[in-house]
């Protein structure tokens, strides 16, 4: 089974693919605000550099906090809309062991279909001014 896992919680974004439990390549990079911008071409290029295409993909598991809201808003989302678009498991976890738990659960074929984020707090918006 061919995994993504990502992880954006922290302006020091990361994914990696496995091979089921085994590690295949990863990148972690400096996305903190450009990580809308960058998530995409970061997945296309680690694909690429093991010589995989998208549709090869057969799970992703997503670190799902706390963190950023932001980081981990948009990590979500890209999450979701890939899972969703290629027809996926999809599996979140918290903690330190996130990615193996990950792993775990989408070999023994779990599947949340719709990750969502723990922020580890009280979310605070700015209020609309009228």
């Amino acid at each position: 089974m061919i995994i993504l896992s990502i992880k954006t919680d922290n302006p020091i974004a990361e994914i990696a693919l496995f091979d089921n439990d085994k590690l295949l390549d990863s990148i972690s990079w400096e996305a903190h605000r450009q990580l809308a911008d960058t998530i995409h071409r970061t997945i296309q290029t680690l694909l690429e550099r093991n010589k995989l295409s998208w549709d090869r993909l057969q799970g992703i598991g997503i670190f799902k906090g706390p963190g950023s809201f932001t980081g981990l808003r948009i990590g979500m989302s890209v999450t979701n809309a890939l899972a969703l678009s290629l027809g996926i498991p999809v599996v979140s976890v918290a903690g330190k062991d996130w990615q193996n738990e990950c792993i775990r659960r989408l070999l023994n074929h779990e599947n949340e279909k719709v990750v969502v984020p723990e922020y580890g707090g009280d979310v605070f918006t700015t209020k609309p001014k009228k």
